[in-house]
């Protein structure tokens, strides 16, 4: 079987909604500039962004 097991990918936590989220193959080249989980977050209000960085 190709690929990886997706327990051994890197993971992180979005600031916005504090879920975990994998890392995957679009975010390669810049996996170490992702903060956020989805676009929705992303877009979410600066007010929303959890302190704790």
């Amino acid at each position: 079987m190709k690929g990886h097991k997706k327990s051994e990918l890197p993971e992180k936590t979005c600031p916005v909604c504090l879920r975990p989220f994998s890392w995957r193959k679009k975010w390669a080249r810049d996996w170490e500039q992702v903060k956020f989980c989805s676009e929705r977050c992303r877009r979410a209000p600066t007010r929303q962004i959890q302190q704790d960085q």
